[in-house]
């Protein structure tokens, strides 16, 4: 069992590791032990898996067997979701949204929760219940840094990872918002680079991605 203020202290811990979290959608879990390895060796130590595909959890059972990553898993809905995440090896869960099932779920399997919220209500909810590190999504379609940047003055005490519509050109603007500690997407892992087995390549990209400031 894990309290809310215990999971966001936690989470954020895990969204310190590096600017950017790789945002994963893996069709064919073959190839997440060696995507892992070139993204952990490019600086990008904290992945998350998403929930939607057949090959996910096997994908999480893979990575999470990769010395140096922090594996999680993304679009958690359900309180069946997070269990078969957390039996898979997952040591966080990612939703878009919030609700008081899902994290009573994420607390009671001792799995910490980056729970997204997009509205100053859903936030003050989020902050009602415990947590204080959120995910902001979808971020571009939202109104952006320049919203992100306004919900940071009245609500100060969290901390977001921004989500949805981030790509190298715009993912800087976000972390030099006072309120991001990292941001999320998948632009370091291109699907044809994934088919080709690029691993240099995709190794390379993380790198970048990693020196972003902060």
């Amino acid at each position: 069992m894990i309290t809310p203020k215990e999971a966001s202290a936690r989470t954020l811990d895990i969204c310190r590791m590096a600017p950017m979290i790789p945002v994963l959608v893996i069709e064919n879990a073959a190839v997440a032990e060696p995507l892992a390895r070139a993204l952990i060796a490019g600086g990008l130590p904290v992945l998350e898996v998403t929930l939607r595909t057949p090959a996910a959890l096997n994908a999480i059972r893979a990575m999470a067997g990769v010395e140096g990553g922090v594996v999680g898993a993304g679009t958690v809905l359900t309180e069946a979701d997070a269990a078969a995440a957390k039996e898979a090896g997952a040591q966080f869960a990612v939703s878009p949204g919030a609700t008081d099932a899902l994290c009573a779920a994420c607390e009671k399997l001792d799995l910490p929760l980056l729970p997204g919220a997009v509205t100053a209500t859903e936030i003050m909810r989020l902050i009602e219940r415990g947590y204080t590190t959120a995910k902001f999504f979808p971020a571009e379609t939202s109104g952006g840094t320049a919203a992100l940047k306004a919900l940071g003055a009245p609500l100060p005490q969290v901390t977001f990872c921004p989500t949805g519509g981030l790509n190298q050109n715009n993912a800087a603007a976000y972390l030099a918002l006072s309120n991001t500690v990292c941001v999320g997407g998948g632009w370091v892992t291109p699907a044809d680079m994934i088919a080709a087995g690029d691993w240099d390549g995709i190794e390379a990209l993380a790198r970048k991605a990693a020196a972003l400031p902060r």
